[in-house]
């Protein structure tokens, strides 16, 4: 999906607990973007705005343009702090980017073709989904949205293991580079429990009955 997210900040010199919460009671939240060598920036931004940002998925894989006080950066989204109970957005935390900076960041896992795979369509095998996201290491402007786990030639009791998912170019697993023990499972298919055909128990006075006194 080829989306632009633009996020709209201004600075702000009012820190601390009182000036969060006055900013949280007029609609607003603080927030910060750090990196690229540059000084920390404390920001304030519309509460509103940015909880319809996070509603997609792409927002929290994606290169976004942070306009502070009008200046446009590049950023990734780093954390979001959430209030424990409500729909409400309490801080947020960008990391400024550019097109020659390696980042770390967790991307999203789509899994595609489940309804074809032979464990399914054939052995009537269930999917479990063991990731739901995965840690990858690649230069901003490679970084994608959403990684592919094709599960179109998977049988039942078989696993797809973070290797193997296909990368895009200049993309990395750095987990993969810690040995095997790291390469995890990410699905799976596996048989159905119960349902089979069972053994019937006996009758009374077929074998397996107690025997009587005489």
């Amino acid at each position: 999906m080829n989306v632009d997210f633009n996020v709209t900040a201004e600075t702000r010199k009012d820190v601390g607990k009182g000036a969060s919460r006055r900013l949280r009671h007029a609609g607003r939240i603080p927030g910060v973007i750090y990196g690229a060598g540059k000084e920390a920036v404390a920001l304030t931004m519309n509460h509103d705005d940015i909880l319809h940002h996070l509603e997609h998925e792409a927002f929290y894989s994606h290169i976004l343009n942070v306009s502070v006080d009008g200046k446009v950066q590049k950023a990734v989204l780093k954390d979001v702090q959430r209030h424990p109970s409500k729909a409400k957005i309490m801080h947020v935390d960008f990391l400024r980017v550019s097109e020659k900076d390696k980042i770390h960041m967790q991307v999203p896992l789509h899994f595609i073709n489940e309804e074809v795979a032979p464990g399914v369509k054939i052995g009537a095998g269930l999917v479990s989904h063991l990731m739901s996201s995965v840690d990858i290491v690649c230069l901003a402007k490679d970084l994608p949205e959403y990684l592919e786990v094709d599960l179109g030639n998977l049988n039942t009791g078989e696993s797809l293991h973070l290797s193997d998912i296909k990368l895009p170019d200049g993309v990395e697993i750095p987990a993969l580079a810690q040995g095997p023990d790291h390469d995890l499972p990410v699905a799976s298919i596996h048989a159905k429990k119960g349902g089979g055909e069972g053994e019937e128990e006996p009758a009374a006075g077929e074998a397996g009955e107690a025997p009587t006194e005489s």
